[in-house]
């Protein structure tokens, strides 16, 4: 047996919770924190989609996730901007995770999940349920709210709230 009573035959449970994540939400966290309790390793993967214009860079994206997961030394945020299939294959990782907000979620990610697993039989996608407390937030919705210079201390985690207020002020 090696460390953790994992024998060097059992591989590591690893997951990958992607995502443009233009800003992290306390919704967000709440599916890192809960994933990564299921998970001998998550990494969260950012998202750099060159059609969208968001408005934190990949760099300043993976490093608010990484304060905001500092404390979670299972995590590992990491950017990318392939297929999620070539992505998983890249971090020998084998599960999906994605978060359900609501039920008007589910059809859009069923349609993802089914083709990542047409794509690549071995990728399973774990959904999680949101909290209740997260179920309305997204990002777009802080991006407006902080925007119009509205409060946002109870959506996202103290360190994107003081980035949201730079890039708006």
């Amino acid at each position: 047996m090696s460390e953790g009573g994992r024998s060097a035959e059992t591989p590591l449970k690893v997951a990958v919770y992607p995502g443009s994540f233009d800003p992290a939400t306390n919704g967000h966290l709440d599916i890192i924190r809960r994933a990564a309790k299921q998970f001998d390793r998550l990494i969260v993967a950012v998202l750099n989609n060159t059609s969208k214009q968001p408005l934190f860079t990949l760099d300043e994206r993976m490093g608010l996730l990484r304060e905001v997961t500092a404390d979670l030394p299972n995590v590992e945020v990491d950017g990318f901007r392939d297929l999620l299939i070539n992505y998983m294959a890249q971090r020998q990782a084998h599960v999906i995770v994605r978060g359900l907000r609501a039920v008007s979620d589910f059809e859009y990610e069923l349609q993802l999940a089914t083709a990542n697993h047409k794509l690549s039989p071995e990728i399973e996608t774990f959904f999680m349920m949101t909290s209740p407390e997260y179920s309305f937030l997204s990002s777009s919705i802080v991006k407006e709210i902080a925007k119009f210079q509205g409060p946002v201390s109870d959506l996202v985690p103290p360190c994107v709230e003081k980035a949201l207020r730079a890039k708006n002020a």
